[in-house]
């Protein structure tokens, strides 16, 4: 059984965080997902981090994912120490909120392997010493973590129990993943679970803002459900699909649309039972 469901902030990246929130809990949300750009959005427009938090919890609904400032696999020198600050700084948020994942995207290039199991491990203390967990998210449009086999590799080096595998099901599909591979998954090593459909056509090299709402693409998604269960995830699955053509919609319209498909899936699903 799925602890929820969370409604990410992308997936309205054009409507205000605050018409975002009441979104998501008057259209049936469980849960939301905050990026990091939520907060720096805000302190552009002149309020603090403090103010953020204040409106996620007047607001209500928990939150599942706290999403921290990529770049800190491959970075060096000054730039490393400002992601790492930033990195305590978001899971210093997560904690305020009593939200127990982080999650950060892989970096987009290439680099050591070693350097990049160090990193995680750096990372993993900082989360751990916050009370969280980072869930790391492999991109099917990366040079280097571009699919599951190869971000568990590095991710079964560093070893932390801190840190854990991302799966998103767009970039999952989308690196050609057989949801057969997730069955040999342990329990406890996938840390978050995003979601959304891969269009079965008229996919752009190097483009990911083409997200759709479970079942209208091509991802086996009962098939993916029915591997989680028994145990390998039961934390919640949270609606990632950044699209131009939903954000110049209603935003309301776009998550109840994304709600009834969802809960659709699942009611075909064995895991949901």
């Amino acid at each position: 059984m799925f602890k929820g469901l969370a409604l990410h902030t992308w997936t309205l990246d054009t409507t205000p965080l605050t018409d975002v929130l009441r979104i998501a809990r008057t259209t049936g949300w469980d849960a939301v997902e905050l990026r990091r750009l939520d907060f720096k959005r805000a302190h552009e427009a002149g309020r603090s981090a403090d103010q953020v938090l204040d409106l996620v919890r007047t607001n209500g609904l928990p939150v599942a994912c706290v999403g921290v400032q990529a770049g800190w696999m491959f970075a060096e020198g000054e730039e490393r120490s400002r992601l790492l600050q930033a990195f305590a700084e978001s899971c210093g948020w997560a904690a305020a909120l009593r939200c127990d994942t982080v999650m950060s995207p892989v970096d987009p290039g290439r680099g050591d392997l070693l350097q990049a199991v160090a990193g995680i491990r750096e990372v993993g203390d900082i989360a751990a010493a916050h009370g969280v967990r980072l869930a790391v998210e492999f991109n099917a449009l990366a040079e280097q973590f571009n699919s599951l086999e190869r971000l568990r590799d590095a991710l079964t080096r560093a070893a932390h129990p801190h840190c854990g595998l991302l799966l998103d099901s767009y970039h999952f599909h989308r690196s050609g993943g057989d949801p057969r591979q997730l069955e040999d998954l342990a329990p406890g090593e996938i840390a978050y679970f995003q979601y959304s459909d891969v269009p079965r056509q008229g996919l752009q090299p190097g483009k990911a803002l083409d997200r759709l709402p479970p079942g209208q693409g091509g991802v086996p998604f009962r098939e993916i459900f029915e591997r989680l269960k028994g145990g390998r995830y039961d934390g919640y699955l949270s609606y990632e699909a950044p699209n131009p053509s939903a954000w110049a919609r209603d935003p309301e319209a776009v998550s109840r649309e994304a709600l009834t498909a969802t809960r659709t899936v699942l009611a075909g699903s064995p895991s949901a039972a």
